[in-house]
């Protein structure tokens, strides 16, 4: 008899990848077509062609496509950032959530409004850098309290100091909207249960330089993540300087995961589920896991913005409540297998 070898971890995840980009462009077709004016694939398909009429043109261009954009973005990467996140910390359950990293942007992008009272035009293209900033000094406070100078990061801690500041930050963050106008009162409410709100070409190129430099580099670093996972000792004794590394990639996963949610709203557990249902589909070694895990963030993000514009009609459901439906027992199930 023939013995079957198993495919080989590189192949396995080429293939895995390929499927993932056949899955995303199927579900971007989908969210194409659908949302409160519906359009045929047909009229779809004229309209990129540039036959469309002006009304479908104006809701494809203008509308549909750059929020489809948006959601891509930062669905590469928030899970990108929840890889990076689990591979630096070695904990399973961290999350840019769950860490507290979000309220932290949610602090920044109140601030912003409190200075600027817009959100749109120019002054968008700051919105990622104020939820960067914020993102930055969470990070900062979490690691400096979860620290212990004789056993490191420890996870659990980790995990409870980052539930801990997250409240603190969200009551802030609940204070100074408490001082805002009822229209940005109403946008903040909105943005915190994770309501994509992105829908203009310039949030596009707000976001899209933060993905297009940050992703690349996380991918660089595969190494420096497979050696993590070997412990610091280990680490630091195949000549790789742990501190700085994992300062640099921390403030990568603050960077993509501030700048993802300051145009998508808070949105939860998909840095948690995305790299574990990577590690799942192609392995541990984060050469794989990396961009796999963009790949499943993209697919999940944007069907479930989809969901919430079209199947709920006429009242839409936010894309963050939705992926929270999956993801929140996903959490459960991974704590209660937790020792």
């Amino acid at each position: 008899m023939r013995s079957h070898r198993p495919i080989p971890r590189k192949n396995k995840s080429i293939l895995v990848g390929i499927c993932l980009l056949l899955i995303s462009v199927a579900v971007i077709l989908i969210s194409l077509n659908t949302g409160s004016i519906r359009l045929s694939p047909m009229e779809v398909w004229r309209t990129f062609l540039g036959y469309g009429s002006a009304d479908n043109q104006l809701v494809l261009f203008e509308y549909r496509l750059p929020r489809i954009l948006i959601t891509m973005l930062a669905g590469i990467g928030l899970g990108v950032s929840g890889a990076l996140l689990q591979g630096i910390t070695r904990n399973g359950l961290a999350d840019p959530g769950i860490l507290g990293l979000h309220s932290g942007a949610a602090l920044g992008l109140i601030v912003f409004v409190s200075f600027f009272h817009s959100m749109k035009g120019t002054p968008t293209l700051l919105i990622p850098i104020f939820a960067f900033a914020g993102g930055v000094i969470t990070a900062i406070l979490i690691m400096a309290l979860a620290y212990d100078r004789y056993k490191g990061i420890v996870p659990i801690r980790l995990i409870l100091v980052g539930i801990a500041v997250a409240a603190g930050f969200s009551a802030v963050t609940l204070f100074l909207s408490l001082r805002l106008d009822d229209a940005t009162y109403s946008f903040t409410a909105r943005w915190l249960v994770g309501n994509v709100w992105g829908r203009d070409w310039v949030h596009v190129i707000a976001l899209l330089p933060w993905i297009g430099l940050f992703v690349p580099f996380a991918l660089t670093k595969w190494k420096i993540l497979n050696s993590f996972s070997l412990g610091d000792e280990t680490t630091s004794g195949l000549g790789i300087a742990v501190s700085r590394e994992r300062l640099l990639l921390l403030l990568t996963a603050v960077a993509l995961s501030s700048a993802s949610v300051a145009m998508t709203g808070g949105i939860g557990f998909l840095g948690l589920v995305a790299p574990h249902l990577a590690r799942r589909l192609v392995g541990p070694m984060y050469q794989y896991v990396l961009p796999i895990a963009g790949l499943v963030g993209l697919v999940i993000l944007v069907a479930s913005d989809t969901i919430g514009r079209s199947i709920f009609q006429p009242n839409a459901i936010p894309a963050g409540i939705v992926v929270a439906a999956v993801g929140a027992p996903y959490f459960l199930f991974l704590l209660a297998r937790t020792k």
